[in-house]
C-alpha cells in the first residue's frame, strides 16, 4: 500500500510545503520512486495573496463586488440590496464560497441570502457546487448551458432556468450585470459576464492571469474561438478581470499578454508546418501509420513550442509546462480549421 500526504492547500500563494510528503511502501525501495521532471521557479507576478486556515482568501474587486479563490479556481459574489448574486460555484472552493460570503456580510451588514447564481458554462469544475444553494435560487445561463446540463443530467449542477442566446442585461438589486454570447470558445456556451459599475469582466477558461493555459489551451474545444475572445474581452471597459483560475485578479496588461502568447504559438506552427519535413517519420515506420503520424505531429508541436517556450519562461508561469501541449492543440486547428499545410495529392 501507497501512503501519501498531501500539500498543505493553505500555505502562502500556493507554495505549498512538501515536507510532509513521505512515501512508505511494503512492495518496493525509495530508488523505485519516479523521477519527477524539474521546471523553471514560477515568477512572483504569477501569485496571490495567502488563503486562510479555511483554503480560500476573499477580497474585494470594487465596491461591493467580491472574488474568492482557493488558488487554483475562482469564483465571485456581488451584494446587493436585494441578496447575493454568485457568480460560478466551482466544487474546489465548495463549501467555502458559503463561508466568504457570509464573512463579507456579516462585516458589512448586509444579507448572506444567495438570491442568484450565474453559470459561466456548464463545465462541472466551475459550477458543481451550485447544487449547494437553496433550490429557489434562480440560475441563469445561456441557452447552450441549459441544454448540456439537461443532457449531462448531473444533480450538482442544476439547469439554468433563466436563459439567453446572445444577450442579457441584468438588473438586480440595483445593480447591473451585462450577459454576452459571441460563439464558441472554450466551450460552445462560454460567455462573457460584464459588471460596468464595478469595472469588471468575468471571462473564464480562456486567460489565466500571469500563467500560460493548461493542457491543449485550457481543455479548449474551439481554438479559433478562443484565440479571438481575448480582444472580444479588450472591447469592453474594464479594470479588473476575473478568469476563473489560480490565485490572482488579472488585468488588461495580462489579457495582452496572453493573446501575444497565443499569436506567437500560431506564427511558430505555421512555421514548424513549413519546415518540419515528415519524410524520416514515414520511412522509419513504414506500414505503422499511426507511428508515423505520431512522429511527425510531436515534431511539428515540439519544433513550434521551443521559440514561444524560451521567450515566456520567466514571464508566464508554466510557459515550459503546458507550450507543447497547447501548440499541439493550436497547430491541430490551423491544419484542420484552416487548412493550412493540406496537399492534394496530384
Amino acid at each position: 500500500m501507497l501512503v501519501l500526504s498531501m500539500p498543505d492547500r493553505t500555505d502562502r500563494k500556493g507554495r505549498a510545503s512538501r515536507q510532509g510528503s513521505n512515501m512508505t511502501s511494503t512492495t518496493s525501495s525509495a530508488s523505485s520512486a519516479p523521477v519527477l521532471p524539474d521546471y523553471a521557479p514560477v515568477p512572483q507576478s504569477a501569485l496571490g495573496p495567502a488563503l486562510n486556515e479555511q483554503g480560500y482568501y476573499v477580497g474585494r474587486v470594487e465596491r461591493n463586488l467580491y472574488w474568492v479563490t482557493d488558488g487554483t479556481y475562482q469564483s465571485a459574489f456581488l451584494t446587493t440590496s436585494d441578496g447575493v448574486v454568485l457568480l460560478d460555484a466551482p466544487p474546489t472552493i465548495g463549501h467555502n464560497i458559503r463561508r466568504a460570503v457570509d464573512e463579507i456580510a456579516a462585516a458589512n451588514g448586509v444579507s448572506n441570502k444567495v438570491t442568484h447564481l450565474i453559470y459561466s458554462h456548464h463545465h462541472a469544475d466551475h459550477g458543481g457546487a451550485s447544487f449547494l444553494f437553496d433550490k429557489d435560487v434562480s440560475r441563469i445561463g445561456h441557452v447552450e448551458t441549459r441544454r448540456l446540463l439537461l443532457r449531462d443530467d448531473d444533480p450538482a449542477r442544476p439547469a439554468p432556468e433563466e436563459t439567453f442566446q446572445d444577450r442579457r442585461s441584468l438588473e438586480i438589486g440595483g445593480e447591473r450585470i451585462d450577459l454576452a454570447w459571441y460563439g464558441s470558445n472554450h466551450s460552445p456556451d462560454n460567455i462573457y459576464i460584464h459588471l460596468p459599475d464595478h469595472d469588471t469582466l468575468m471571462l473564464v477558461d480562456i486567460v489565466n492571469a500571469g500563467w500560460a493555459p493548461v493542457y491543449i489551451s485550457n481543455l479548449t474545444e474551439d481554438i479559433p474561438g478562443y484565440i479571438e475572445a481575448p480582444s472580444k474581452a479588450l472591447v469592453y471597459p474594464w479594470k479588473h478581470f476575473i478568469g476563473g483560475h489560480l490565485g490572482r485578479l488579472g488585468t488588461r496588461d495580462d489579457v495582452t499578454l496572453h493573446r501575444q502568447y497565443m499569436a506567437d504559438i500560431a506564427a511558430s506552427v505555421r512555421q514548424a508546418i513549413d519546415t518540419v519535413d515528415p519524410t524520416p517519420y514515414f520511412v522509419k515506420y513504414g506500414e505503422n501509420a499511426w507511428a508515423g503520424v505520431k512522429g511527425y505531429l510531436d515534431a511539428v508541436s515540439d519544433a513550434a513550442a521551443a521559440p514561444v517556450v524560451e521567450k515566456y519562461t520567466g514571464v508566464l508561469a508554466a510557459a515550459d509546462v503546458f507550450t507543447a501541449s497547447t501548440a499541439f492543440w493550436v497547430m491541430e486547428s490551423i491544419r484542420l480549421d484552416l487548412g493550412y499545410g493540406s496537399q492534394v495529392h496530384p
